[in-house]
């Protein structure tokens, strides 16, 4: 199984992931604190610091927007839209907005507090009585007000195939989840009897000028949309949700500029009542040391103020946006590399500077972090000398690095990485040092068993499947898998 943490690389200089160490630029340090940000040379400086970032994180493209309360002042493109094209990216080009999707909805259902529509605190089902989470009563607790804090007990997602669960008692707790915004989707459809892209079109993307935002795949974006790439930086399939399968929790596409546009009218408390916006950016439910949520929308207290903030997270799509309203700042950036969060600790040093809670929260690996130079360095020499090599120079750099650059996570993904050239003995090899580096970990038995699998060993991947589910009864996925090499090897 891939890692599943919350940490979750081809661009003008670095051709593969080979090469990440020898092209990798100087970051040079960040320069003063926030209040300087607007300053022309600052915003300059960004022209080149950015590509020498990108370059040392390994991230096909990017885009990033620079706003205060009168508007954008600052708005660039870096990098391709795919590596096979070459095409540049700049601020109009349309990327997946992952989870940003939930802030730009809340943003309208707020609307409709407003309006006196949906009342914050007012159960769902009173507004439409769908059993949501059949044979649990619960669901009929679950109010708006728990949607947007996180806190309707709900999982993030549904097991595939399976059934939605309450795992939480709902209000009690944060607990991050898009199925929660999935619900409170339903529901705001039923009382507007609006689709969901409708439904925001007229409260948000209209009022504001979004004319690059949609919900749904527009087939306008095709002129210039962002192609999500791999770890590996090859590019991968574009998903495009056609009209009845937006989702307010992921599916959101737009531009930088647009969102920037969003970014100022909240700032500004536009399209809401003053009492609304108020309550939208007031902590309502704790989620971590320094980190709370409001009404849809992350927050943060430190030196430089409460910040808004939110991330998004889809599968070679990462996205982060920041503002501080009092001191009118405000910044937006989306990627269409798996590794774009790698380098969101420097992006945010380089532009609003100051302390980060959210940031050490989330816990992404950085480009510069030991766990990174030691895979890389590990990979490299799996490329140009075979896995043996490889193994030998790990086990070299466990005596030159510090305990801290070494984790499950890094023999797994080059295992993953090998597994996907279907290179199956090299890939198998590596999971099998995992193991032996990690005996008591549940998940390299489960990605040695995936190994075995693929090779066509259905014995041995019975065998580990076996021991990973030892380990981790919970490992529902493992459970999945071996019943399907159980029934494949029936004939079923």
């Amino acid at each position: 199984m891939r890692a599943t943490t919350r940490r979750l690389l081809a661009t003008t200089c670095c051709i593969s992931l080979v090469s990440i160490v020898a092209c990798a630029q100087e970051i040079p340090e960040p320069p003063d604190p926030i209040d300087t940000l607007t300053q022309p040379g600052r915003l300059a400086a960004l022209d080149t610091l950015i590509p020498a970032l990108m370059d040392s994180g390994a991230v096909t493209g990017l885009s990033m927007a620079i706003v205060t309360d009168s508007g954008p002042i600052w708005m660039r493109g870096f990098g391709v839209r795919s590596a096979e094209t070459g095409e540049p990216v700049d601020e109009n080009t349309v990327f997946e907005a992952a989870s940003l999707s939930k802030p730009v909805f809340a943003y309208a259902v707020l609307q409709l507090v407003d309006e006196g529509i949906l009342d914050l605190d007012t159960p769902l089902y009173e507004y439409w009585d769908y059993e949501y989470v059949p044979g649990d009563e619960r669901y009929k607790l679950i109010t708006a007000r728990m949607v947007l804090t996180h806190s309707p007990g709900f999982p993030n997602w549904r097991p595939n195939g399976g059934d939605l669960t309450i795992d939480l008692e709902p209000g009690t707790e944060f607990s991050y989840s898009g199925e929660g915004f999935g619900y409170l989707q339903l529901t705001v459809m039923q009382v507007t009897s609006e689709p969901l892209q409708e439904f925001v079109e007229k409260r948000v993307f209209e009022p504001l000028g979004m004319t690059s935002s949609s919900y749904v795949w527009e087939d306008r974006f095709e002129s210039n949309f962002a192609v999500p790439h791999n770890a590996d930086g090859e590019a991968t399939e574009k998903r495009r949700p056609r009209r009845g399968r937006g989702h307010a929790a992921a599916t959101l596409h737009t531009t930088s500029s647009d969102f920037a546009r969003f970014l100022v009218a909240a700032m500004n408390a536009d399209l809401l009542a003053d009492s609304t916006a108020t309550a939208m950016l007031t902590p309502q439910i704790d989620a971590d040391s320094g980190v709370t949520w409001g009404l849809g929308i992350g927050l943060q207290d430190t030196e430089q103020g409460r910040g808004f903030w939110h991330w998004g997270d889809n599968s070679g799509y990462k996205a982060y946006t920041l503002t501080y309203p009092e001191r009118g700042v405000g910044m937006i950036w989306f990627t269409n590399s798996e590794n774009g969060h790698a380098i969101l600790q420097s992006l945010l040093d380089h532009t609003v500077g100051g302390e980060h809670p959210a940031v050490t929260w989330l816990d992404y690996e950085q480009y510069n972090s030991p766990t990174r130079e030691v895979r890389e360095t590990v990979w490299q020499n799996i490329e140009e000398n075979g896995v043996a090599e490889g193994i030998r120079r790990y086990h070299e750099l466990k005596q030159e690095y510090p305990p801290e650059g070494f984790d499950e996570f890094v023999l797994n993904t080059l295992g993953y990485r090998l597994l996907r050239a279907e290179r199956f003995d090299d890939a198998i090899a590596i999971f099998r040092l995992n193991i032996e580096e990690y005996p008591d970990a549940w998940n390299p038995y489960d990605s040695l068993g995936e190994a075995y699998m693929r090779a066509g060993d259905l014995e041995s991947a019975i065998e580990f499947y076996e021991k990973s589910l030892e380990l981790n009864p919970d490992n529902t996925g493992g459970k999945a898998m071996l019943e399907r090499i159980r029934a494949q090897q029936r004939g079923g």
